[in-house]
């Protein structure tokens, strides 16, 4: 799913550029080429310079919060969004953005306030906002989580993750058995091993295979990797929906290890690991002789 949002954003982005100049469109230009070769450091001052003589320009504030985005600076990102947000309040896509940056920080409060205010500013927006059916879901708003993915699967019927993640939203709500009876049927998601992900949900095909499936992906190394990514990932929200804490935490690792650093299902997994993660403690201190 999260490859699909990129296209689509990316896509807009530049045309938003082609329509609207303006007088900091030769930078933006310019900081993206330098994006474009990795050069995000560049990118970064680049953007900073040009917001030093337009501070009111919230797209500014945006790119730059993209460009942090890929560099792994979430906190960044959300500082220059909500600078965004204060010079444009209206923008979906600003609150779109700035409740993804808070999802991967954990902050599932404050991301679903992003979330839902994105949608209500949006109605083109809704169907497609899967992330928002996923940061219900660990908001514990299953009903809405839902009602989410069920709109989503009006734009994107054969997604296998549309439909698991609709089943947990089910199933924390009401139960496995329930969740079972309006399972949403799929055909057509061709990426290895979903449709053996498919069957897992529905007690029909056993773990084992799902690895299997993952092994016979192709041998280019991308491939392969995101194919054992997707495996571990789905086992691991399996097994915590069945209560197996230890199992679910031991192939959540693996998919976290997999993932790339900018795709957002790992940090799905990361987030979903975190919250199954004993909370820390401190050791006491040594008593006094």
């Amino acid at each position: 799913m999260f490859v699909r949002w990129i296209v689509v954003a990316w896509a807009g982005f530049a045309l938003v550029l082609a329509q609207e100049p303006d007088p900091t469109l030769a930078v933006r230009q310019k900081a993206l080429e330098a994006v474009k070769t990795g050069q995000l450091t560049n990118a970064i001052t680049v953007v900073s310079d040009a917001i030093k003589t337009h501070p009111q320009e919230p797209r500014l504030w945006n790119l730059r919060a993209q460009i942090r985005s890929l560099s792994g600076d979430s906190s960044g990102a959300v500082s220059d969004l909500s600078e965004g947000i204060r010079l444009n309040p209206k923008s979906a896509l600003l609150h779109q953005d700035r409740a993804m940056e808070r999802f991967k920080m954990g902050q599932i409060p404050e991301c679903l306030q992003d979330f839902d205010r994105a949608n209500e500013l949006s109605t083109e927006l809704v169907p497609y906002n899967w992330q928002r059916g996923i940061a219900l879901y660990y908001g514990r708003r299953y009903s809405d989580g839902r009602k989410q993915f069920e709109a989503h699967r009006a734009v994107n019927a054969n997604d296998v993750e549309n439909a698991v993640w609709h089943f947990l939203c089910v199933a924390r709500q009401e139960g496995t058995n329930a969740a079972v009876k309006v399972y949403m049927d799929i055909s057509g998601d061709s990426r290895i091993p979903m449709a053996e992900i498919h069957e897992l949900f529905k007690g029909e095909a056993p773990e084992a295979e799902i690895l299997e499936a993952a092994e016979s992906a192709p041998e280019d190394p991308r491939e392969k990797r995101q194919a054992r990514f997707y495996a571990h990932l789905y086992i691991g929200l399996y097994e915590d929906l069945l209560g197996r804490a230890d199992s679910a935490r031991e192939h959540l690792r693996k998919a976290v290890a997999l993932s790339g650093a900018r795709d957002y299902m790992g940090q799905v997994a990361r987030v979903h690991l975190s919250r199954l993660n004993p909370t820390p403690t401190t050791p006491p201190s040594p008593s006094k002789p």
